[in-house]
């Protein structure tokens, strides 16, 4: 004798938060790969946290216009719009943020010396990764 299933009652964001792992993993997440490239965009025009032009490979400065610091310009207004992405649409953001990793870590990888670095930002493009997917199984549950 087989029973009817249960009705759902809908879980509300703020039970997710509460008790859902996978839901709580979304928004550390979300929040992190928000607020870290917002703040490393802005950094790269300011060079408080590191010299960011010394970390653009020579191949790529010569390719791109004007100096590493007019690069490191362009890279920070990416970064940070990749930021806002996250904030409003980490589905799409996620990805943006994982090829903009994978970017950097073909830069790095040509830069003797860098690649604990590049090793690290293969850290950070699967959590990225792990971002996007998260943002697809939540999404359209009214827990986004």
């Amino acid at each position: 004798m087989s029973s009817a299933p249960a009705a759902s009652t809908p879980v509300t964001a703020r039970q997710a938060i509460a008790t859902d792992p996978g839901y709580q993993a979304f928004w550390i997440l979300r929040v992190g790969f928000t607020v870290a490239p917002i703040l490393f965009g802005l950094d790269k025009f300011a060079n408080l946290l590191v010299d960011w032009p010394g970390y653009l490979a020579p191949w790529i400065n010569d390719v791109v216009p004007g100096s590493a610091q007019d690069a490191m310009y362009v890279v920070g207004a990416i970064e940070i719009l990749a930021g806002l992405v996250v904030a409003v649409a980490p589905r799409f953001g996620g990805w943006l943020v994982a090829g903009w990793l994978a970017g950097i870590i073909v830069n790095l990888l040509t830069i003797p010396d860098y690649y604990d670095i590049a090793l690290r930002d293969f850290g950070l493009l699967l959590g990225a990764v792990a971002l996007a997917r998260l943002a697809q199984r939540y999404h359209g549950t009214g827990q986004e």
